[in-house]
């Protein structure tokens, strides 16, 4: 009995502790409008505090681009004028080759082709005498490589000539001399100025007999004017002569005549006599030679001649003078036909002397006329022949030079073959700085210009470099990029990396201030009711507004400057507010 009593109590106990716990479950779960009310009610709002910052903004474009060696360009060779034909290639680079400045690209038949730095590419020979812009990439060259030609004047003397002959000697080269054609057009022109010279001198010399002829026509017209002019004043004389003459004075010249007459033969006789005793004395004697008697002979003929002559020429002169006293008149008209012979003698002799003296003043000028062109193909020649020797000095063919504008190069790929003709593209190389190609947003692409400044690098890669913008396209879908974007091109400083074919990261500063400034998040900012910005900073655990002129903002940073006071890295700036238990920004 006590143990069945002992069980019921047990089971009421615990009957009564399940009525007790339900019992409490059940007042737990009933909560009054109040307790509701205070349950929903909003959290007391707390503001987020994050400190100011001393720091430099920028602003940044961020674009993937892929790294190559230089674009390829061409090397072309033009044919040499100073040679017969195109030399055939003897040997070539290999792929990929470094390429310094002065380096032999290529030989050709014994010859090399030297490769230089320049702009203008090469296009003709460059010979003593030549002068041009590509003659003083030459001397800039040569002046590069050790070698002086003097100033680099674009001018080819002979100091250039020198210093190409050294510069290929110096690598084992023979310079280039003049040429058999060279030698024999100069020996051609060398005879051909000979020529010109000796005919220059035979027209000068004819030049200088046309000057005499001209004088002695003068001369010659002016004595003839002379000899006229006296005649026709003889004439006129004899005229007046007779005019005047009387009959009594035409008598005693009959009889002046024939005393004159007289006079002369007995001269003439006695002269005979002489002769005849002198012929008898030299006869006689037989001391005198046989020489003396014949020259005795010979002067008595002579004497008896003129004892002759004197007798003929007695009466010829007395017949003349009896005739002129008997026809008075006829000799005056005589004299007036003789005067107006004479005139008309005058007038032929000016007009005479005027042709004569025409004829050599235009033989002179024709003379003259020869002598001047004589002289000037002459000086032609000359100035012939003395270009014809300056080019006889040290020259550079043509198919021996190649000009590029930087250097050094990699030989990129190869199109000819050892044996073919050294002519036309052979080859092409790059220069040896990389290059990035890349593309930019039609948006952004206006704030990109070369010269910028840009960080190359992909963390996969472990790789670092820097650059600059050289080239921005004026247009979009150029250089294989679609129409959407713009291509540029970023030039690798120098860097041992090994970045060629890699896509690498280009990150560009578009704008940056200039060193640290004080920054808050923009989310700090607000502006006033009067348009001033402000910031609210905690001082003394209160908040206070200060009022701030904003700059430059990047990565959701903003430059601030105070207008009053000052404002310091580290203190907080309120840029939110937050639950209470809500945990701040670091």
């Amino acid at each position: 009995m006590a143990g069945k009593r002992v069980a019921v109590l047990a089971g009421a106990v615990v009957v009564v502790a399940m009525a007790a716990a339900v019992g409490w479950i059940a007042g737990s779960k009933i909560e009054s409008p109040a307790d509701a009310a205070a349950r929903t009610a909003p959290p007391k709002p707390s503001p987020i505090l994050v400190p100011i910052e001393k720091r430099v903004l920028s602003t940044e474009l961020v674009t993937r681009g892929t790294a190559r060696f230089g674009l390829p360009q061409p090397v072309s060779i033009a044919p040499s004028n100073l040679k017969a034909g195109p030399s055939l290639i003897s040997t070539l680079p290999v792929r990929n080759a470094q390429l310094e400045e002065g380096a032999v690209l290529l030989t050709a038949s014994g010859r090399p082709v030297i490769i230089l730095q320049g702009k203008l590419p090469a296009y003709r020979d460059l010979v003593p005498g030549s002068a041009g812009e590509d003659v003083r990439q030459l001397e800039e060259a040569l002046t590069r490589l050790g070698f002086d030609p003097g100033p680099a004047d674009g001018a080819y003397d002979q100091r250039t000539s020198t210093a190409v002959a050294r510069w290929y000697e110096s690598r084992g080269w023979e310079p280039f001399g003049a040429t058999r054609e060279q030698t024999a057009a100069m020996r051609s022109i060398e005879q051909a100025w000979e020529d010109a010279r000796k005919a220059e001198l035979a027209a000068a010399a004819a030049l200088s007999a046309a000057g005499l002829e001209v004088k002695a026509a003068r001369a010659s017209a002016e004595a003839n004017n002379s000899a006229a002019a006296a005649a026709l004043a003889a004439r006129r004389a004899d005229r007046r002569g007779l005019a005047a003459a009387s009959t009594k004075d035409r008598a005693l010249s009959i009889e002046a005549a024939k005393a004159q007459a007289k006079a002369a033969l007995e001269v003439a006789k006695a002269d005979v006599a002489a002769k005849v005793a002198e012929r008898a004395r030299v006869v006689l004697d037989p001391r005198q030679p046989k020489t003396a008697r014949e020259a005795a002979e010979a002067n008595l003929k002579l004497a008896q001649a003129a004892l002759e002559q004197a007798r003929v020429e007695g009466e010829l002169a007395i017949r003349r003078a009896q005739r002129e006293s008997s026809s008075g008149t006829l000799g005056v008209g005589s004299a007036d036909a003789a005067i107006k012979s004479a005139e008309a003698a005058v007038k032929s002799a000016a007009l005479d002397g005027k042709r004569a003296i025409r004829a050599a003043l235009d033989a002179r000028k024709i003379a003259e006329f020869e002598a001047n062109l004589a002289a000037r193909r002459v000086s032609r020649l000359s100035a012939k022949l003395e270009q014809a020797r300056s080019k006889l000095g040290i020259q550079v063919p043509v198919d021996e030079l190649v000009f590029l504008p930087a250097l050094p190069v990699r030989v990129e790929a190869i199109q000819a073959a050892v044996g073919d003709a050294a002519t036309g593209t052979l080859m092409s190389v790059t220069d040896n700085r990389l290059s990035i190609d890349a593309s930019l947003p039609l948006e952004t692409a206006p704030l990109v210009r070369p010269g910028m400044q840009v960080r190359i690098d992909e963390q996969a890669l472990g790789v670092t470099a820097t650059g600059l913008v050289k080239f921005v396209a004026d247009r979009p879908g150029t250089r294989g990029v679609d129409g959407f974007h713009f291509y540029f091109e970023v030039a690798v400083e120098e860097t041992t990396m090994k970045l060629e074919g890699f896509s690498l990261r280009l990150t560009i500063p578009i704008e940056s201030t200039a060193g640290e400034v004080i920054a808050v998040p923009s989310s700090a900012l607000s502006l006033s009711a009067d348009g001033t910005s402000r910031i609210q900073v905690e001082r003394g655990g209160a908040l206070e507004y200060v009022v701030v002129k904003p700059g430059m903002s990047a990565d959701g940073f903003v430059a601030v400057t105070p207008i009053a006071g000052a404002l310091n890295p580290g203190e907080l700036v309120v840029v939110g507010v937050g639950n209470p238990g809500a945990s701040l920004p670091p």
